[in-house]
C-alpha cells in the first residue's frame, strides 16, 4: 500500500489536541490588523475547535494524525 500525502496547507492551519479535537485559528487575524481595536484583536488570539461537519473532510487531508 503506498504512502498517503499530507496536504501541506491543512498541516499549517490545523492542529490536534491530546484528546483528538482538531483546532483552528479564526480567519481575519492579520488582514487590516492596524485599524482594529485592541478588544477585537484579542478575539483572534484564541484557537477554536473545528465544527463537527468539517472533521471528516480535514481528516482526509491529514491522514497520519
Amino acid at each position: 500500500m503506498p504512502k498517503l500525502k499530507t496536504h501541506k496547507g491543512a498541516k499549517k492551519r490545523f492542529h490536534f489536541t491530546g484528546g483528538g479535537k482538531i483546532m483552528r485559528v479564526k480567519q481575519g487575524k492579520s488582514h487590516f490588523r492596524r485599524r482594529k481595536s485592541a478588544a477585537t484583536k484579542g478575539l483572534y488570539d484564541e484557537t477554536i475547535p473545528l465544527h463537527k461537519a468539517d472533521v471528516k473532510r480535514i481528516k482526509k487531508l491529514l491522514p497520519y494524525h
